[in-house]
């Protein structure tokens, strides 16, 4: 009763004879308790409002006499996914009020606390590697001040013994006050012309510097930082148009009344693209941080928190041709297309369809490669993160490989299954997922008793032909599951089989009429 996140008073309408009574409502987590009284130790009743839905409702038609009394009064329902269980009808007397408590129970999800429970832990997990990093980074930087102080007490012992060497090497000096006045005058164009002479010198060693290789590879080193920040900011922002215009929206709908779209459909597109975003936020704050501190452009350190978190790319990679398949599916329902529109028309989407947006975290991990690749190019051998950026490059492009080699497996299996459908009687070979797709083509099939050695010549000889599909899978045959059933004629330019036999039940899985 204390504890809840909406507590107050509401009119509840029981169900044995429809009147109307005040109970005291409080409100927790995924669960509606109800009291005689605010001061009640105990609830009357519970409720449990997981996959409920709740929305207002109009008021009830009452006689002229009562209808002054019924507009003072905002009714709302709550409509429980459990079988046999009625509707909870309440009201309220101020509107605001309804519409709170409308959204705190529409709010009230189990699953949702289980997600940002999830969402804080990736947070702080992340951060307390950050913690441990700056302890790493304190601990360095306080054994250089206890360096510095050492170095320090040795310049002072250095200073006092060069103090006394001239001490006592002061009386064999003539005193400036004696000295002649043509010699000071000597002295100070002297003093001028070394002073000329040394500026003169520190100018030439700036502007031949400026005009090096080395602070021009520095220069082209900070522009690709600078435009991998702005297209950071780009991406980021195209994960929050992906999640808040599509993803949240649509999950709403698929818990509304009448669903457009289901929760596993709404999970299949989207699969783990708001992880996603909350990663690449994390990581564009860090880059943020390290431009304020420009020139010092430090980004190793980045890269190493980054790239163990990279691994969520391979569900949204392996995944991304069957979302897009999910996605055209539900394209044939006309309420899901009509509310698809809606949500792209919204101008933050600039024009763009929601395949565009799903395809940005295919083109992340290569341009990631790209930009360590140029940053690379133009970072010396001898400098401080030359071994950090040349190891963040090794694991991307081989985080690339693995990727792209679970969606050629993926896609072949799928390739597969889809050939395996297309054949009548099906064929259980096709579900071997050691088998490779090869490739798929049309074939003349000639009738029996009109082949010869050179049936493949048909100039010469006018035979009937049919039509027909061929699917060549990588399957390898011993020669004694031959038999005589069926003949057919092979020849290319790599190899030239004549003849070759087949048994029926392989005749059967290979062709298709």
């Amino acid at each position: 009763r204390k504890e809840g996140t909406k507590r107050g008073y509401l009119t509840k309408k029981t169900t044995e004879n429809s009147r109307w009574h005040e109970k005291f409502f409080a409100l927790y987590q995924n669960l509606l308790f109800y009291f005689e009284g605010e001061q009640s130790a105990r609830p009357a009743g519970i409720y449990l409002l997981e996959g409920c839905t709740c929305e207002r409702t109009p008021a009830p038609k009452m006689s002229s006499t009562g209808k002054e009394l019924m507009d003072k009064q905002h009714y709302f329902q709550i409509v429980f996914g459990h079988d046999g269980q009625k509707p909870l009808e309440l009201r309220t007397e101020e509107e605001n009020e309804c519409d709170e408590w409308v959204e705190a129970i529409q709010q009230a999800s189990y699953s949702d606390i289980i997600i940002e429970r999830e969402v804080l832990m990736q947070k702080y997990i992340h951060l307390v590697q950050i913690v441990e990093t700056e302890k790493v980074a304190a601990n360095q930087l306080r054994t250089q001040l206890e360096d510095q102080d050492t170095e320090i007490e040795r310049l002072k012992s250095e200073i006092v013994a060069l103090n006394k060497t001239k001490e006592r090497m002061r009386p064999y000096h003539v005193p400036h006050n004696n000295e002649d006045p043509d010699i000071k005058k000597i002295k100070k164009v002297q003093s001028f012309m070394r002073g000329w002479l040394c500026r003169r010198k520190w100018k030439i060693i700036v502007q031949d510097y400026i005009c090096s290789p080395h602070a021009e590879s520095m220069r082209k080193r900070n522009q690709i930082v600078f435009n991998m920040v702005e297209a950071e900011t780009e991406y980021v922002h195209q994960l929050y148009i992906l999640v808040n215009c599509f993803l949240r929206p649509l999950r709403m709908a698929a818990s509304s009344k009448k669903p457009p779209i289901s929760h596993d459909d709404v999970s299949s597109i989207f699969l783990n693209s708001e992880t996603i975003m909350f990663l690449h936020e994390i990581f564009h704050q860090g880059l943020k941080a390290r431009i304020a501190n420009w020139p010092t452009l430090v980004l190793a350190d980045l890269f190493d928190i980054l790239l163990p978190m990279l691994n969520i790319y391979q569900e949204f990679v392996r995944n991304h041709q069957y979302s897009l398949q999910v996605l055209a599916n539900c394209k044939q329902n006309r309420d899901f297309d009509k509310l698809l529109k809606q949500y792209e028309s919204n101008a933050a989407c600039e024009g763009r369809m929601l395949e565009t947006f799903l395809t940005y975290p295919m083109f992340q991990i290569p341009r990631y490669i790209i930009t360590l690749h140029e940053l690379l190019a133009h970072t010396p051998h001898e400098h401080v993160e030359r071994k950090s950026l040349e190891f963040a490059k090794s694991k991307l492009e081989e985080l690339s490989r693995v990727m792209h080699d679970e969606v050629s497996d993926t896609e072949n299996i799928r390739k597969n299954l889809a050939i395996e459908r297309m054949i009548v009687e099906g064929c259980d070979i096709l579900l071997d997922t050691s088998q490779t797709f090869v490739r798929q083509g049309e074939c003349q099939k000639y009738r029996c008793g009109q082949l010869t050695h050179d049936a493949f010549d048909v100039g010469r000889h006018q035979v009937t032909h049919a039509l027909q599909m061929i699917f060549i899978v990588s399957l390898l045959w011993p020669h004694n599951l031959c038999s005589v059933s069926h003949t057919w004629g092979i020849c290319s330019r790599h190899f030239a089989l004549t003849v070759c036999t087949l048994p029926p039940n392989l005749l059967k899985c290979v062709t298709m009429l």
